[in-house]
């Protein structure tokens, strides 16, 4: 098959050489005869013209030398210059119309050369025709072959999976003989050892009775010394027969009470093994269970998608036959488990009969026979086995613990690196194809490491990828990268990315290596996690006391820690899971994706943390006051402090890599790191900027600085323009994208009003707003947040507003929905939920349809800065230096319902 579909693609590529060679020569004749006809047509033109100008110097001459004859004869000499001249003309215009004359015969010539080129045009047509007609039917024969290829393939891939089938009965079937034949080699030796010892005990029949009349006395005798005063010269014989009976009978008795044990001993032995059995056997059967169910499962869909393609029609014969032998393929695998299931059941129900036969026959009859001094013999040994089982037990329990920890912070170092791997070389891959294609490859194998799988899954199922496949994909992506050196240096006062990737390579340089505590990430989390919202998590010093590889390491650096649970958070709607700690003064903003965490904080610093890990990546610092606020796209950091944005590049380490400020100037660099010092007053020309927000691609970010907002064009680092029209200070800012991929750009301001820019793209200039949102707040805008073509807004009159984003207008409004200022909001991941925080540490929860309240809980003791959310949590920034990490209650979405009837029937 191969030979035939390459002599085919042999002769599709010749064709295709041929029809382009003659198609070639087709369109030369062609443009030879255009060029003919445009010759013929000049030539035609200047003969014409050359006629009419020899028969107009014709004329002009008669005329002349009429009137020259009726003048006098004195001027014949003037007549004769003249018509010689004229003569003279017309020999050179007779010449002219010769050539002229010649090259119309020569392109006559050409003419009828010209019928040949057209014959052989239209045989040169006629072949490409012909060619092309030829070309499509080795296609159809190249697209038939193929067809037959992937049949044949198909048939032999059932063949294959027939035969593999037959296979694996034969072989189930030899391990089931073989079992039964072990088994009945088990119950041969046992009997053949049974009948030994009947035969020994059978043997000496005087030793017996003697045993069965004295043997009391044998075992008083043996706890009663003997007395040497009553003996006497008569009684000697009678001593001496007595000692011999003794000795016989002690002798015997160990001897049958050896044999007994190790009866029991291989009795105990075969019954582990049968019950060891069975226990895999139930094993094997939950096993073939699952499976089943899965492949009923993906059959079921297999059929589904068939019938709907039937239904829809298109091309249903090529796209519904690979879904038939999908369809088939799946059957037959199921047939198989249901085969192997029954042979399952008949064995597990085999060894109970034999076991439960053994047990009665065996046991029975040996402990029946059993007398004092063989049951004291059998229990001291009993005791013995006992003692070595158990410390067996012990010592292989505390193994399996051992490997169990390490494996565990295997798969946690391999999770770090891979996130940390991932996330460095998201936008790298953009512009690298083959980096792009390895890490395409490398998530595939490696899987995506969610933070939470929506089903409180554990991170064993999240985190998958062995040690040395993560090392070895992270040095061949490292090596793309260009990032393969190493790097050592004196001290750091930070740990960085490229430390925690390496932390067990040389390529990590001088930094160390020992993050091997137990650190729980939020995939971890327990299904009954969760607590309510006024109670906090251990400690940074218990943290480190529990996480001895961690302490040397830890310094001031902060770590998110799991809560415990209660049972009264079981009912709570929000879920308090984790608490990040390490600011040393209040937080005042927090922004996130779903492997990274970042904080904004009064103590003049931004930190990183990793929430797969629960650590503090790296703390960017040089801030001249407090961090206001906090975005991250594409690997680059913003952090907002009194004038100045400055721009993180996080990627290597902590980099300062443009210093923005409030009027429009670029620093390259960071300008502010040389004062140490808080600096509290503004420098001049600038303002103080409240928030910043990035569009929905990343490349423009918008900073409220007084009364406006100014636009930055990221890929250049260029001031583009300022959105203008509030009377006040601009709070708060929130940017969406319109269908026509404009900016919707929607500001908050403390003269009461919301503002609604549509910023096009390179857009310069000043930009008026598009709309203005009325009513106004009766004070100033804390905070907006946007959900599909809706938005919220938070006030500090306590109240809380849902706008229509297409028609423009208020929706609905809680005025008092707080005690305070409502300071942040936030949209609960996969839910019509909204959560509000305000000044008084008070977390609610509303419906997003019907702003109805779904409950309140105290968030914080201090005042909620900021919400950020991303796909499975969200995270509260306060005052008490903390940001508590929550969880929405799985039923949520019910509870909800819940709400949505009671409000329909109210309203009915």
């Amino acid at each position: 098959m191969s030979v035939a579909a390459e002599n085919y693609q042999a002769d599709l590529a010749n064709i295709t050489c041929e029809i382009a060679i003659k198609q070639k020569l087709i369109d030369e004749l062609e443009n030879s005869q255009r060029r003919l006809h445009t010759l013929k047509q000049q030539y035609e033109q200047k003969l014409m013209m050359l006629q009419c100008k020899i028969r107009d110097t014709q004329l002009e001459r008669d005329r002349v030398l009429q009137n020259m004859n009726s003048v006098e004869s004195g001027t014949e000499d003037k007549a004769r210059k003249i018509k010689a001249e004229y003569e003279k003309k017309l020999s050179v215009m007779n010449k002219e119309l010769q050539k002229l004359q010649s090259a119309q015969k020569e392109h006559a010539r050409l003419l009828k050369n010209q019928s040949q080129y057209e014959k052989q045009l239209k045989k040169l047509q006629m072949d490409v025709t012909e060619m092309k007609k030829t070309k499509v039917r080795l296609m159809k024969q190249m697209k038939e072959q193929q067809e037959k290829n992937r049949l044949n393939e198909s048939r032999r891939n059932r063949e294959i999976a027939s035969l593999k089938k037959d296979q694996r009965k034969q072989e189930h079937q030899l391990k089931l003989l073989e079992a039964q034949k072990r088994q009945q080699e088990l119950i041969l030796r046992r009997k053949t050892e049974e009948v030994t010892a009947l035969r020994r005990q059978v043997r000496p029949t005087s030793g017996k009775v003697v045993r069965k009349v004295n043997l009391p006395e044998v075992q008083d005798s043996s706890h009663r010394p003997p007395s040497g005063r009553l003996y006497s010269s008569s009684s000697t014989a009678a001593n001496g027969t007595w000692s011999s009976y003794r000795r016989t009978a002690g002798v015997y008795s160990t001897r049958v009470a050896r044999n007994k044990w190790q009866t029991l001993e291989r009795r105990i032995s075969d019954v582990i093994m049968q019950r060891m059995t069975i226990s895999n056997m139930e094993a094997d059967m939950n096993r073939l269970l699952k499976q089943r169910e899965e492949l009923t499962k993906r059959k079921e869909k297999v059929i589904r998608k068939r019938d709907r393609l039937l239904r829809e029609g298109l091309e249903a014969e090529k796209t519904v036959l690979p879904l038939n032998e999908e369809v088939d393929a799946l059957t037959a695998n199921i047939d198989y488990i249901n085969d192997s299931i029954a042979d399952c059941q008949a064995n597990i129900m085999q060894m109970e009969e034999t076991k439960e036969e053994g047990d009665t026959v065996d046991v029975s009859a040996v402990i029946g026979s059993c007398t004092l001094v063989e049951a004291r013999f059998l229990l001291d040994h009993f005791m013995s086995m006992a003692i070595n089982k158990g410390l067996q037990a012990a010592q292989r329990e505390s193994q399996v613990k051992v490997m169990e920890g390490r494996l565990k912070q295997t798969e946690i170092t391999s999770a770090t690196q891979n996130q940390l791997l991932f996330h460095m070389l998201k936008e790298k891959a953009e512009f690298n194809p083959e980096l792009d294609a390895l890490l395409g490859n490398a998530l595939q194998e490696l899987g995506n490491f969610p933070v939470e799988n929506g089903d409180d899954s554990s991170s064993d199922e999240s985190a998958q990828s062995p040690s040395a496949e993560g090392t070895t994909l992270a040095s061949d992506l490292m090596k793309l990268c260009g990032e393969s050196k190493t790097r050592s240096k004196a001290r750091r006062r930070t740990t960085t990315q490229m430390e925690l990737l390496y932390a067990n390579s040389e390529s990590a340089g001088d930094a160390p290596a020992d993050f091997s505590g137990p650190m729980l990430s939020l995939a971890e989390t327990p299904d009954g996690g969760g607590v309510d919202m006024d109670l906090s998590g251990p400690s940074v010093r218990d943290y480190t006391a529990l996480s001895p590889g961690f302490s040397s390491k830890m310094g001031s650096m902060g770590v998110i820690n799991p809560v415990p649970s209660t049972k009264s958070s079981r009912s709570a709607m929000l879920q308090c899971v984790h608490v990040a700690e390490g600011h040393s003064k209040a937080v005042l903003c927090v922004d996130c994706t779903d492997d990274l965490l970042f904080t904004g904080s009064k103590d003049r610093t931004c930190k990183v943390w990793n929430l797969v890990t629960g650590q503090e990546i790296m703390s960017l610092g040089g801030h001249p006051n407090n961090v206001v606020s906090v975005r991250y796209s594409s690997s680059l950091v913003f952090t907002v402090s009194t004038s100045y944005i400055k721009v993180w590049d996080i990627r290597d380490s902590a980099k300062c890599i443009r210093t923005l400020t409030s009027s429009g100037q670029v620093n390259v660099g960071d300008i502010c790191a040389s004062n140490t010092s808080r600096t509290v007053t503004t420098p001049s020309g600038e303002n103080q900027i409240n928030q910043i927000a990035l569009n929905p691609n990343g490349m423009v970010l918008y900073a409220a600085a007084g009364n406006s907002v100014r636009v930055w064009d990221l890929r250049r680092f260029v001031s583009t323009g300022k959105l203008t029209g509030h009377l006040g200070p601009v709070m708060c800012l929130t940017v969406d994208q319109s269908g026509n991929n404009q900016d919707l750009v929607i500001t908050g301001s403390k003269d009461h009003y919301i503002k609604l820019f549509d910023v096009s793209e390179g857009s310069l200039g000043s930009v008026s707003p598009a709309h203005n949102f009325e009513p106004p707040h009766y004070d100033g805008i804390e905070s907006l947040v946007v959900q599909g073509d809706i938005f919220f807004s938070g006030s500090r009159d306590n109240g809380i507003k849902k706008w229509d984003l297409d028609r423009k207008d208020l929706l609905q409004q809680v005025p008092n929905a707080h005690r305070d200022w409502v300071c942040a909001l936030g949209i609960v991941p996969s839910s019509p939920a909204l959560l509000s925080g305000c000044r008084g540490g008070v977390l609610k929860l509303w419906h997003t349809d019907t702003l109805g309240p779904l409950g309140e809980l105290k968030g914080h003791e201090s005042p909620i800065n900021s919400i950020a959310a991303n796909s499975s949590h969200l995270f509260t920034a306060s005052d008490d230096r903390t940001v508590k990490i929550w969880r929405a209650r799985a039923g949520l979405d019910s509870t909800l319902e819940g709400v949505d009837n009671a409000d329909e029937v109210a309203s009915n």
